[in-house]
């Protein structure tokens, strides 16, 4: 297979997705590495049709791989995730309204185009978790215990664009993170970015049935295959504070290989129903048994 990897400079060095894109070219498969930060794209020309049989975004929030990843599913070719529902992820405030709305526990969610804005949550939803809408890895993700406290982080909220804020969810300070890939499911305990602590390492936990439960639904909710769900065990319950695409998969076996059989699942899936003269299907990826790595080859190609 071909296939075409958008990945964005902040991710040049990262473990994922280049343990991935390593994995694929030892197989036998043909991976070009398009960095759209700082490329300049031929559009017509990186979008022609049949090019890849599959595109993989690994890009941060905001970045413009998006736009390409877009352009190639009107295309009519195959992407991981569904381009249409990484936008639905990426915009947290969109996410939550999609997530409230097909029954997953999340929290209420204020979103405000201006910071000052902001004022008007009524005190008694206090204390808030303020964070961009297109925020990522934790950036500018602030508890705010009061509305004189809001009035201290409006500054510092000036260069954001939308923002959403969140009545804070009382939990132990760790965040429950469950990749979801292949149609398999691993939850790891790690710190949360609220409740720093130096001490508290990321580890693979049990995976509760009931967490186990949202985080199946999520996929479907929002119609993702590889991704991410940051759940936190509040006092009524589960509630899932963020949803990711294409993840880090930190703490998960075999990582590189999982997810690379997921990405040529998907690849191969999407050909067939093209092939069929159907519209893409958007289910599980299906097992791909590894091939021979005598056509290897990776490449950084100009577009």
């Amino acid at each position: 297979m071909r296939l075409c990897f958008l990945v964005e400079e902040h991710y040049r060095h990262d473990g994922m997705p280049n343990e991935v894109i390593r994995q694929l070219t030892a197989w036998g498969h043909r991976v070009d590495v398009v960095r759209p930060g700082g490329s300049l794209l031929r559009m017509n020309e990186a979008v022609a049709s049949g090019t890849h049989d599959a595109w993989v975004l690994k890009t941060v929030s905001g970045g413009p791989g998006l736009t390409l990843l877009e352009a190639a599913a009107a295309a009519g070719m195959t992407t991981v995730n569904d381009a249409r529902s990484i936008r639905g992820v990426r915009d947290k405030a969109l996410a939550a309204a999609i997530g409230r709305t097909r029954g997953l526990p999340m929290p209420p969610t204020y979103a405000a185009a201006q910071p000052e804005l902001l004022r008007e949550i009524p005190a008694a939803e206090y204390p808030l978790v303020v964070k961009p809408a297109d925020g990522s890895s934790g950036r500018a993700v602030h508890l705010v215990s009061s509305p004189a406290e809001l009035e201290a982080v409006l500054p510092a909220l000036a260069g954001e664009h939308m923002l959403i804020a969140q009545p804070y969810v009382a939990n132990s300070g760790t965040d429950i993170k469950v990749y979801a890939v292949g149609g398999e499911l691993f939850a790891t305990e790690r710190c949360s970015p609220l409740h720093p602590d130096p001490a508290v390492r990321e580890r693979r936990v049990p995976l509760s049935a009931e967490v186990a439960a949202i985080a199946a639904q999520v996929g479907a909710v929002y119609g993702l295959d590889l991704y991410g769900v940051d759940v936190l065990l509040g006092p009524d319950g589960p509630v899932v504070v963020d949803v990711n695409d294409f993840p880090s998969f930190r703490q998960v076996p075999d990582a590189a290989a999982r997810v690379a059989r997921a990405v040529l699942g998907l690849a191969s899936a999407g050909s067939a129903t093209a092939a069929a003269g159907h519209p893409r299907a958007q289910g599980l990826p299906v097992s791909i048994p590894a091939q021979g790595a005598a056509a290897a080859r990776t490449g950084e190609v100009a577009l």
